[in-house]
């Protein structure tokens, strides 16, 4: 292991000084029908903070063609909820005509056989779902009696089009895990298989927006177990041989659970190959980094004209997210493994300031 975590450390280096961009999120909208417990955005259905049109997000993805020279990049709608949107279609038939690949992250709640198929016409070529559980866990999270149902019919949608139409699409199915739903995960897990999913992405809850108010973190034995069922799914198969590839998020040096639980080394890519374009026009990292510290700039000017090259800011700015070592302070200042994890995710940053919200080795420690 330690070899290849220095082998890691040098493809992570080579990786930071590239800073090629890779992943781009668009928050379409902050508006969402749903009221969820976790929300990190705090979204809202009647959220005051206009649309982005698709004119201005196109704009940007030709500044990033012409002027960043990308010829490859994965476009991730989300928001708030992008199905609320009727224009997903025609920004997804723009993102393709680029060269690029487009998804989105939905709730479920507006997906019905006629839209999915409207989305894969206009070539949609990933979709993730979330679920939290049964219907009481899910409920309880998303805060709607029918939340959990919209979601299994449209996870059932999705897995029969796959299989009918295998490697042409990508699908997971995320689940938020807190105390709530913790012990039923072996039971979600055994009821994804028996639907026919394939691929399973666990994240465990951070303290920001509304997940902020409740109390969904872990306890240290609580994000053990959780470990150790990752650990043990990412073996399990079932008496007939079916399996589902789970992995944990991207959050986190874990210390011996490294590879153990994701197929890959911690490393938060936030800045480095990963940026967003927010509802407001933003431009940062990934949608969970929302702290005013970390905001880039904006691709619009004071006449809220697209007038700023997301290009520019990409190339010539980000430091903060590409040089963490004014993160080392507080519990990281003497932390042996700072090399590893480098002060954790960005979002898990309140600013340059303050100390990091929490670290997931000290909890499994």
């Amino acid at each position: 292991m330690s070899f290849r975590n220095f082998l890691f450390r040098l493809y992570r280096a080579r990786e930071i000084k590239k800073h090629q961009l890779d992943y781009l999120f668009w928050e379409c909208t902050l508006k969402c029908n749903l009221n969820c417990l976790h929300c990190g955005s705090d979204c809202t259905k009647d959220s005051d903070v206009p649309d982005i049109p698709v004119a201005d997000f196109v704009k940007v993805l030709d500044d990033i063609k012409i002027n960043g020279k990308i010829k490859t990049l994965s476009v991730c709608i989300t928001g708030g909820e992008p199905l609320i949107r009727k224009d997903i279609e025609v920004a997804g038939r723009e993102i393709i005509s680029r060269g690029y690949n487009w998804g989105i992250v939905t709730n479920g709640m507006l997906f019905t056989a006629e839209r999915f198929v409207s989305l894969l016409n206009a070539g949609m070529r990933s979709m993730s779902f979330s679920i939290d559980g049964f219907e009481e866990q899910h409920t309880y999270l998303r805060q709607n009696p029918v939340s959990y149902k919209k979601v299994t019919d449209a996870i059932d949608v999705v897995v029969d089009f796959q299989k009918s139409n295998p490697n042409y699409f990508l699908f997971d199915v995320i689940t938020c895990v807190h105390k709530k739903n913790l012990k039923i995960l072996k039971e979600l897990r055994n009821d994804l298989i028996r639907r026919g999913v394939v691929n399973w992405r666990i994240f465990s809850i951070f303290p920001e927006g509304r997940a902020g108010e409740n109390d969904l973190s872990l306890s240290p034995d609580e994000y053990k177990e959780l470990m150790d069922f990752i650990a043990e799914t990412r073996k399990y198969r079932t008496e007939d041989g079916k399996f589902i590839r789970l992995n944990y998020s991207c959050e986190g040096y874990l210390g011996d659970y490294e590879l153990k639980v994701r197929d890959f080394f911690f490393f938060c890519r936030a800045g480095i190959n990963v940026g967003s374009v927010m509802c407001d026009g933003s431009i940062s990292a990934c949608l969970s980094v929302r702290s005013p510290d970390f905001i880039q700039g904006n691709i619009y000017d004071e006449r809220h004209q697209v007038a700023n090259s997301f290009s520019e800011i990409w190339n010539n700015r980000y430091q903060v997210m590409r040089d963490r070592n004014w993160a080392r302070q507080g519990k990281c200042r003497k932390c042996k493994k700072w090399k590893h994890c480098l002060g954790n995710g960005m979002h898990l940053h309140h600013d340059r300031l303050s100390d990091v919200a929490h670290c997931n080795y000290e909890l499994l420690k």
